[in-house]
């Protein structure tokens, strides 16, 4: 499950797991677990949401991170 930070319009980046890459068509990207870059919950989430549809027309573009590389992202997040 690929790892990615999503750059939403108006918004703070956020980051989350996808099941699969979008395609040209798709109106809707599902995130799995969506929050900060540094690991902190999105005030205008509830604190238990797992999964946020967002529309794809408010996403201004998405970085995909190397699979393998999801420990370092978060590894730096203080307990």
């Amino acid at each position: 499950m690929p790892t990615v930070i999503l750059h939403v319009q108006n918004e703070d980046p956020v980051m989350g797991e996808i099941e699969e890459m979008p395609s040209p068509s798709d109106l809707l990207l599902i995130v799995k677990n969506p929050r900060k870059r540094d690991g902190k919950d999105l005030h205008y989430l509830d604190a238990s949401v797992q999964i946020v549809i967002w529309p794809v027309a408010r996403i201004n573009f998405i970085e995909i991170f190397p699979a393998g590389e999801d420990e370092e992202i978060i590894s730096h997040v203080r307990d």
